[in-house]
C-alpha cells in the first residue's frame, strides 16, 4: 500500500514538474513572440521615416546594441513605389513582412484640377460638373455650347476653391524619375522566355526574378504572375484577359491590354499604352509614358484608356524634351478613374467620363466629328471630395508630402 501511495505521490510530481517546465517554455516562447513582433515593428517604423539609400541593399543591425535583438531591413524600388522588407530575428526564431510604401498627399497641393495657363478660358458644356479646388487659367471658367449640349452643372461652374494656375505644371519628382529611367536601359539580366507552368509568385524576400523579352514581341496569356517580378522589353507587350498579374512590374516600348483584363500591376511605355474596353486595374495601379530620349522616336506618345473600364491608382506621361507633338491621354466613355491623372500634353475625357481625385494637365481638349476644341470639358465628372481618405500616393506626383505610409500588406509570417 505505501509503495502504491508513493508511486501515485511520484506520479503527481513528476506531472507538476513536466507542466511547470512545459509553462515556462510557452512562457519563454511568448516573450520571444512578444519582443519580435515590438522589433518587428520598429523596424518598419525605420523604413517608413528613414530616406537614407543604403536600405536598397540588405542591412542588419542590432536595435538594443544586443545581438539578440537583430533585424533585416531592406527597401526595393518598385515602379512609382517603394517595397519594404523587414525581418526580426532571435535566435532561431524569426518574423517577417514585407509592405509596399506610398506618401500621403498634401492638402495644401491638392486640387481636382490644375490647368496649365496658356492665356485662355476654359469652358464647361453638358453635364459637367468639377467638386474641389481647381487650378485654372487667369482668363476664368465659362458657360459653353458645343455639339447641341448647354451646359447643365452648377453655376457656380468650379463647386470649390478658385486659383490661378501657373504657366508650367508643378514638376514630377526628379529623383523617382531616373530610378524609372535605369529600368529603360535595358542593362538587366533575366530569363528570356516565360514559364511553361501556369503560376509564379516570386517573394520578395527573394532577389527580383527579370525577364527580358529584348525584340521578340510578347503576350501574356493563360499565365499568373505575382510578386516581385519585373517584365523588359525592347518592342511590343500584350496582356491577355486570361492573365492575372498582381503587383508586378512591366517596361516596354509599347504595352497593349486586351478587352476584359482584370489585375493590379504597373505598366510603363515609351511609345504608347492601349487598353481596350472593360478593363479593371485594381489600386495600386499605375499606367505611364516616359520618354527620356528626344530621339527615340519622333511619334507621338499615346495613352489610350478604353471604354467602360475602371482604374485605381495613377496615369501620367512624361517627356524630358518637349516636342511639338505633344504627349496625349485619352480616356474612353463610362470610365471612372479613382486616382490621379497627371498630363504634360493633352488630355481628352470623353463623355461620362468619371474622376475621383484629381487632374493635372497642360491641355484638355475635345474632339468633335469635324472640330477640334482647346480646354473644353463636356459631360464629365471630376469629383476630388469622392476619393477615399485612405488613398496614398507616389512621391513622384506633385501632391506627395515626405511622410510615407504603408499602402499594402504582401507577405508575413
Amino acid at each position: 500500500m505505501v509503495i502504491i501511495i508513493a508511486l501515485v505521490i511520484g506520479l503527481i510530481c513528476s506531472s507538476l514538474i513536466v507542466a511547470a517546465y512545459f509553462y515556462k517554455a510557452q512562457y519563454q516562447q511568448k516573450n520571444r513572440y512578444d519582443q519580435l513582433e515590438n522589433n518587428l515593428y520598429s523596424g518598419i517604423n525605420i523604413l517608413l521615416s528613414s530616406e537614407d539609400t543604403t536600405y536598397t541593399q540588405e542591412k542588419t543591425l542590432s536595435l538594443f546594441n544586443n545581438d539578440a535583438d537583430s533585424l533585416t531591413l531592406k527597401k526595393t524600388v518598385w515602379g512609382i513605389y517603394d517595397i519594404g522588407s523587414v525581418r526580426a530575428f532571435i535566435q532561431k526564431d524569426t518574423l517577417y513582412k514585407t509592405f509596399s510604401v506610398a506618401n500621403v498627399i498634401d492638402s495644401s497641393k491638392w486640387a481636382a484640377i490644375y490647368l496649365v495657363d496658356e492665356d485662355r478660358p476654359f469652358s464647361l458644356s453638358g453635364k459637367t460638373t468639377i467638386r474641389g479646388d481647381g487650378y485654372i487659367p487667369k482668363a476664368g471658367v465659362q458657360e459653353a455650347y458645343i455639339d447641341n449640349k448647354a451646359y447643365q452643372g452648377d453655376k457656380r461652374l468650379i463647386i470649390g476653391t478658385k486659383h490661378v494656375s501657373a504657366k508650367t505644371l508643378p514638376a514630377l519628382n526628379s529623383a523617382r524619375l531616373n530610378l524609372l529611367q535605369q529600368y529603360f536601359a535595358s542593362t538587366f539580366k533575366g530569363d528570356t522566355i516565360l514559364p511553361k507552368k501556369d503560376s509564379l509568385q516570386q517573394s520578395f524576400l527573394l532577389p527580383t526574378h527579370f525577364f527580358t523579352f529584348k525584340k521578340r514581341v510578347q503576350t501574356l496569356q493563360n499565365i499568373h504572375l505575382g510578386g516581385n517580378i519585373i517584365l523588359l522589353s525592347d518592342t511590343t507587350i500584350t496582356i491577355d484577359s486570361t492573365a492575372v498579374l498582381s503587383n508586378i512590374v512591366i517596361f516596354a516600348k509599347s504595352i497593349v491590354v486586351k478587352s476584359g483584363f482584370q489585375g493590379t500591376c504597373q505598366l510603363f511605355a515609351i511609345d504608347s499604352i492601349h487598353t481596350e474596353p472593360r478593363c479593371v486595374f485594381h489600386y495600386p495601379s499605375a499606367l505611364g509614358i516616359l520618354r527620356f530620349q528626344s530621339t527615340a522616336s519622333k511619334t507621338q506618345e499615346l495613352l489610350f484608356i478604353g471604354q467602360s473600364s475602371t482604374i485605381n491608382g495613377a496615369i501620367f506621361t512624361y517627356e524630358k524634351t518637349v516636342n511639338n507633338l505633344k504627349p496625349s491621354i485619352t480616356i474612353g466613355k463610362h470610365t471612372k478613374i479613382q486616382g490621379q491623372i497627371y498630363s504634360q500634353g493633352m488630355l481628352q475625357l470623353k463623355d461620362t467620363t468619371e474622376v475621383d481625385g484629381s487632374v493635372f494637365t497642360s491641355l484638355f481638349f475635345y474632339r468633335s466629328t469635324f472640330t477640334l476644341y482647346e480646354n473644353y470639358l463636356i459631360n464629365t465628372t471630376i469629383n476630388s471630395k469622392a476619393l477615399s481618405p485612405y488613398y496614398l500616393t507616389s512621391d513622384l506626383l506633385p501632391v506627395a508630402q515626405r511622410k510615407k505610409k504603408i499602402l499594402q500588406w504582401l507577405e508575413a509570417n
